[in-house]
């Protein structure tokens, strides 16, 4: 997780840059379906799927090193996968709103399944130590 939530970081955050030199690869923005209208979105995909996402990986990658924070993060993108899953289900269930199965969900519901899983096995191992 430390290393997908970093990369998707560093490729948001370098996406304007990389757009502004019209090299040909991949573009985040084209990637998750969005355009920005004005100088102040750029800063938001910085911020919000740049920033957030790089310390993301960041923490994840610590939490190798430092078992409360490995289980915290483990905690945290739990949550985190859980509620924009959520977001996408519930979001669907207006009409004329596209559904909300897509490779995205697949990921999160799988990073949901995989985060419970070694949550439970945590509290088991930690109830025989």
């Amino acid at each position: 997780m430390g290393i997908i939530y970093g990369l998707i970081g560093i490729w948001a955050l370098l996406d304007p840059m990389f757009g502004a030199l019209e090299l040909n690869y991949p573009s985040f923005l084209d990637a998750v379906g969005l355009s920005v209208s004005s100088q102040i979105g750029y800063s938001e995909i910085a911020g919000i799927y740049g920033g957030l996402n790089l310390c993301i990986g960041i923490m994840c990658l610590v939490g190798i090193f430092k078992s409360n924070i490995g289980i915290f993060s483990i905690k945290f993108i739990t949550f985190l996968v859980a509620s924009i899953a959520l977001g996408r289900v519930l979001f669907s269930l207006i009409p004329t709103t596209p559904g909300f199965y897509n490779p995205y969900f697949v990921f999160e519901i799988s990073a949901f399944v995989i985060g419970v899983v070694l949550l439970v096995l945590n509290k088991r191992l930690n109830k025989i130590s």
